[in-house]
């Protein structure tokens, strides 16, 4: 991938380059569909299916090469047969997440189990993708009220967001400040269960900790930054609770310098916050939450 740390390198610019693409040692050459792998950082990470006799997915990390089309070459921590999450990786994550294992913001315990109904969207690496919105089918129950609640900050994000892709900094700290008012207006009485209260409070602090960083600051690249783990944790709330609306989890690649960054949007068109007007359609959707 291309270095662009300093964002010198403009869409439409013509540059002279010599490409070398990562080597491939082994004769065979394994590719999965890029919808199958999650990126935290410099990691990339894919869900294997540990048990063939049982829907029992751990978490993988893989070392990749070269990208072909929408598929990319996986240089080691996979083999030819394994089983791995191909589309709905987002949601195996998250049933993860809920059940205290190994996840992208859980690093500790291992394997992760789901009902029969969660083999949505698990195929085998050697064949094609297939084209499957997935459902959340881990979710914690919640009242309609509650949601309801959810789905005002989740507004406001988006109004945050779209401040972002318009690089008004001004308008993003204010859209920061009024998604902290009605966090803080999230009733945690709602949620009578044990397990959700004690999600909810996690991810609360989390999502008022990096809006509050967004609202005290009017430094677009810091806003930026913030934004990435603000989108993290609210994607984590949705998947879990539900806003009872569609929502699509979008990704860039290049965010986050090169190490990819999520973001939530209404709408499957793909507009990127991250970069604004100089890539505003660098991105595609990993997932849709219903």
């Amino acid at each position: 991938m291309l270095n662009n740390q300093e964002n010198l390198f403009k869409p439409g610019m013509f540059v002279s380059a010599q490409i070398e693409g990562v080597k491939n040692k082994n004769k065979e050459v394994l590719t999965i569909p890029s919808s199958a792998i999650l990126w935290t950082g410099k990691r990339s990470v894919v869900y294997i299916k540990s048990n063939p006799e049982q829907p029992i997915f751990q978490m993988q990390e893989v070392v990749l090469g070269n990208q072909i089309g929408d598929e990319y070459e996986v240089l080691e921590g996979l083999f030819s047969g394994n089983e791995i999450v191909t589309n709905g990786t987002f949601t195996v994550d998250a049933a993860a997440q809920l059940q205290g294992k190994k996840s992208m913001m859980n690093t500790n315990s291992s394997n992760v189990r789901t009902g029969h109904e969660g083999h949505l969207g698990i195929d085998n690496i050697e064949s094609k993708e297939e084209d499957v919105k997935s459902n959340m089918n881990e979710r914690i129950v919640v009242s309609d009220k509650f949601k309801k609640q959810l789905l005002i900050v989740f507004n406001d994000y988006i109004d945050l967001k779209d401040a972002l892709v318009k690089e008004a900094p001004k308008a993003t700290s204010d859209n920061a400040a009024r998604l902290l008012n009605n966090l803080s207006k999230v009733d945690m009485k709602l949620l009578s269960d044990n397990n959700a209260h004690k999600h909810w409070m996690s991810l609360q602090k989390e999502i008022n900790s990096s809006a509050n960083s967004i609202s005290k600051t009017s430094v677009i690249k810091i806003q930026r930054d913030h934004f990435k783990h603000l989108s993290s944790h609210l994607i984590n709330a949705i998947q879990l609770f539900g806003v009872n609306e569609r929502v699509f989890v979008e990704f860039c690649p290049m965010a986050d310098n090169n190490k990819g960054a999520y973001w939530l949007s209404k709408e499957e068109k793909v507009i990127n916050p991250y970069f604004g007007e100089s890539m505003l359609t660098c991105g595609e959707v990993k997932q849709i939450i219903e």
